[in-house]
């Protein structure tokens, strides 16, 4: 009864911003009216459909009476039975609040945490999964920066990756990774554990975070390669360190200094962007550090294990045996029940 109360009451206010906008308001006004409107509209459309399935249904109750109607009626009414629940759950979900950055592009960050160059390894292997990964989905991924360890590992890296609702896909990557497996260094053959650290932050626009010039410490220094040799004889490596939060960003990836200082610019508004939505939003993580953690191995959002061949999830205790498949970027079964754990808990938040 409360929801169809709801659904009522969108349904009408539909009808009243239609007559509004064909009334001819204009400037602010129409803009106002027209974004309310075009975002309701899909879930005007499902009321639709969910109103049309319960005339049908009531038609067809009252066929029952009738000998030579009932089978059918029976038919129509078993089809609807399972219709109506679905277009209910469906409007349910598209009438939760909703997270604006779900649309945005995001910043990708991935570092090597506990286990030495194994965890450096497993790091540039999460990092081509995750390329992969957009790849299929068809966004852009941009390496802003990498930083390999000269053995085939990575120290850290990052990088945009361009596209619809990025975000919205891979916010449930952060926290950290845990791989066991035995190394190809390891002579013994012991099964060895490490982690890395994975961290997705929703894109910000300049308008999204204001930063002052005055609160930042700009280094310029010359870029260093693997084992720190010097790879340029220019400065064109930049670190920047906004004052009053302490974070710190560097970047060496461009020859240019100007490229260096814009990417980094990109990073350090993606970072204290989600840490302003962080404290707006008490469910999300307090801050960044949350989401990754310390990378001690007793943390663990996700396990891969390559002797049994299976990841294994433990936020939503789901285990695959398919772990040559997500490490070449078949991670949507994994998001999609992430997807779903987190409308089910949110759904039932508001009952």
């Amino acid at each position: 009864m409360i929801l169809a109360l709801k659904l009522d009451r969108i349904a009408a206010r539909a009808d009243e911003l239609r007559a509004l906008l064909s009334d001819g308001i204009t400037g602010e006004a129409y803009v106002k009216a027209s974004k309310e409107l075009s975002d309701i509209e899909p879930v005007v459309a499902r009321i639709d459909d969910l109103r049309s399935a319960e005339r049908a249904r009531d038609d067809a109750s009252a066929l029952l009476a009738d000998p030579e109607m009932k089978e059918l009626a029976e038919a129509e009414l078993f089809e609807l039975k399972n219709k109506i629940p679905a277009l209910e759950h469906e409007i349910q979900l598209a009438l939760l609040p909703k997270d604006e950055a779900d649309a945005r592009s995001a910043i990708l960050e991935i570092r090597p945490a506990a286990g030495g160059d194994e965890a450096g390894l497993f790091a540039a292997e999460l990092f081509a999964m995750y390329q992969k990964y957009a790849e299929g989905r068809g966004w852009k991924f941009e390496i802003l920066e990498y930083s390999d360890t000269g053995l085939g590992g990575l120290k850290e890296a990052s990088a945009e990756v361009n596209g619809r609702n990025v975000f919205a896909r891979l916010k449930y990557e952060s926290g950290v990774h845990r791989v066991q497996r035995v190394p190809a260094t390891e002579s013994q053959g012991r099964i060895h554990t490490s982690t890395v650290t994975v961290a997705v932050l929703p894109e910000a626009e300049e308008v999204d975070v204001q930063i002052d010039e005055g609160d930042l410490r700009i280094d310029v220094y010359r870029a260093s390669g693997a084992g720190g040799q010097h790879v340029n004889k220019t400065e064109s490596a930049v670190r920047i360190t906004h004052l009053p939060t302490g974070i710190v960003v560097a970047m060496q990836e461009e020859k240019s200094q100007h490229k260096n200082r814009a990417k980094a610019m990109k990073i350090l508004r993606a970072r204290m962007y989600e840490q302003q939505r962080a404290s707006l939003h008490a469910t999300r993580a307090a801050d960044r550090k949350s989401q990754v953690g310390t990378g001690d191995r007793s943390e663990r959002i996700r396990t891969y294990n390559f002797p049994q061949g299976r990841v294994t999830d433990h936020r939503i205790n789901l285990t695959l045996y398919k772990i040559d498949r997500v490490m070449v970027g078949d991670l949507d079964e994994f998001i999609d029940a992430l997807t779903a754990e987190d409308q089910s808990a949110r759904l039932a938040a508001q009952e």
